[in-house]
C-alpha cells in the first residue's frame, strides 16, 4: 500500500496538470524527477565515500585467513588451493575467495592484507589488516599459531604503534569469525560430551570478552559469526559417503549458536548501543546446501553431491594439496568443475560455495554493517 505522502503526491500533480499549460506542466514534472534523481545520487555518493573511510579489521580462522599462516607449515600455500582466485596458491585455505573478501567487497573496499605482510608499510594497510590464522580458535588448538587473544594483542600493538589512529576507527568494522577449532581440540585431547557444555561455556565467555575488547580498543562495529554446521563438513559426512550430515555434531553446533546469539544479546544490553552484530554463518551454509533436516535438497545448485568436496587426497593418509616428499608426486584429486562444488576440501567451502554462501547474508548484511 502507498504511504498518505505518496497520495498528496500524486493528488497535487493532478491538480497541477489541470491547473497550468501542459508544456509547463511537463517541464515542472521533468524538472521534480531529475531533482529526485540527484538526491538520490547525492545519498547514493555519501554512502559511497562513507565505506571507502571503512577500515576492516578480521579475526578468526581458515574461513577468514587470507594469508598470515606460514608458508613452511600451511596446505593454503600449496598448489591446487588458489587456483581460481588469485591463479595460484596465497595463504588461503580455498581455491579462491573466502569468507573476509566477500565481506571486503560488500563493504566497497579491497581485501584487508594479512598481518604478515605489514612489513609494506602503512599505506598497503589503508583498509584495514587481517589477524585470522588458520586452525585456530578462542583458546589454543592444536596448531601452534596466534590465537584470538593474541591476534587481538597484534592489533592493539598496531594502535600503539600509530598505524591506526582513533580517526581511523571511528568509521571501523570488526568481523570475528569462529569455526570448530576450538571444539576439534577438546574431543582430541580426550574431551568428554559430559564435559561439552560446561566447554562451550567458557569458549561463549572468553569469546565474549574478546569481542568486547575490540570494541573497547575503538572499533565501532564488531561482528562475530555463528558456527557452521559441523555436522555437514565432508570430514564428517564422509562416513556416509557424503549424502547425510550428522545429527550429532550439528547438535553441538546449534547448542553453541543459541548460546553465542544470547550473550550477543546481553552486550548489546550491557554497552547500550547495537555495537555488536551476528553474521549467521550457520543459517547460510543451510541455505546455500539447501538442507533440510539433515539431508540436501534436490533444488541445490552445486551439482551431483554437494556435501562432496572437489579436492581430496588419494589415500586416507593423504589430503587436497598433499605431495609425496620423495618424489614429489601430486597425492590428491580435483574434480573437473570446482564451480560446481559447494566445498573446496573436507573443512573449506570453495570459492563458488563462498560466493553462496555471501548471496545468502547479503541481504542482512546492509542493516548489519553499514552504521
Amino acid at each position: 500500500m502507498a504511504k498518505p505522502s505518496t497520495y498528496l503526491m500524486i493528488s497535487f500533480l493532478l491538480f497541477l496538470s489541470l491547473a497550468i499549460p501542459s508544456d509547463f506542466f511537463l517541464s515542472l514534472l521533468r524538472m521534480m524527477m531529475i531533482m529526485a534523481g540527484a538526491q538520490g545520487e547525492i545519498r547514493g555518493l555519501k554512502q559511497r565515500r562513507r565505506l571507502q573511510d571503512v577500515k576492516l579489521f578480521v579475526f578468526g580462522d581458515s574461513y577468514a585467513d587470507t594469508g598470515n599462516c606460514p608458508k613452511s607449515l600451511a596446505i593454503s600455500w600449496q598448489e591446487p588451493y588458489g587456483i581460481t582466485f588469485p591463479g595460484e596458491p596465497a595463504g588461503r585455505f580455498s581455491n579462491g575467495r573466502v569468507l573476509t573478501d566477500y565481506i571486503a567487497s560488500f563493504l566497497g573496499i579491497p581485501s584487508p592484507l594479512p598481518y604478515q605482510l605489514r612489513k609494506f608499510g602503512k599505506k598497503s594497510f589503508a583498509f584495514g589488516m587481517n589477524f585470522a590464522y588458520g586452525g585456530t580458535g578462542v583458546f589454543n588448538t592444536l596448531v601452534k599459531e596466534p590465537n584470538m587473544t593474541t591476534q587481538i594483542n597484534l592489533f592493539q600493538q598496531q594502535l600503539e604503534e600509530n598505524v591506526y589512529t582513533k580517526q581511523d576507527l571511528n568509521s571501523s568494522i570488526a568481523v570475528v569469525s569462529v569455526g570448530g577449532n576450538d571444539y576439534a581440540a577438546y574431543m582430541a585431547t580426550n574431551g568428554s560430551l559430559q564435559g561439552f557444555k560446561a566447554f562451550t561455556e567458557s569458549v561463549i565467555n572468553q569469546l565474549a570478552m574478546n569481542i568486547k575488547r575490540i570494541h573497547g580498543l575503538g572499533v565501532r562495529k564488531v561482528a562475530v559469526t555463528t558456527m557452521e554446521p559441523l555436522g555437514c563438513l565432508p570430514a564428517i559426512t564422509a562416513s556416509t559417503s557424503h549424502q547425510n550430515c550428522s545429527e550429532t555434531e550439528n547438535l553441538i553446533t546449534k547448542f553453541h549458536n543459541k548460546m553465542l546469539i544470547k550473550t550477543v544479546r546481553n552486550v548489546n544490553k550491557e554497552s547500550g548501543d547495537a555495537a555488536f552484530v551476528i553474521i549467521d554463518l550457520h543459517r547460510a551454509f543451510l541455505s546455500a546446501l539447501k538442507i533440510q533436516g539433515n539431508h540436501t535438497g534436490n533444488s541445490s545448485k552445486f551439482e551431483g553431491d554437494p556435501l562432496k568436496p572437489c579436492c581430496v587426497g588419494v589415500e586416507r593418509e593423504y589430503s587436497c594439496g598433499s605431495i609425496d616428499k620423495m618424489s614429489g608426486a601430486k597425492k590428491y584429486l580435483v574434480c573437473e568443475k570446482p564451480q560446481l562444488s559447494f566445498f573446496w576440501d573436507m573443512i573449506h567451502p570453495s570459492h563458488q560455495g563462498w560466493h553462496a554462501v555471501y548471496s545468502a547474508l547479503k541481504p542482512s548484511l546492509r542493516h548489519q554493517l553499514i552504521y
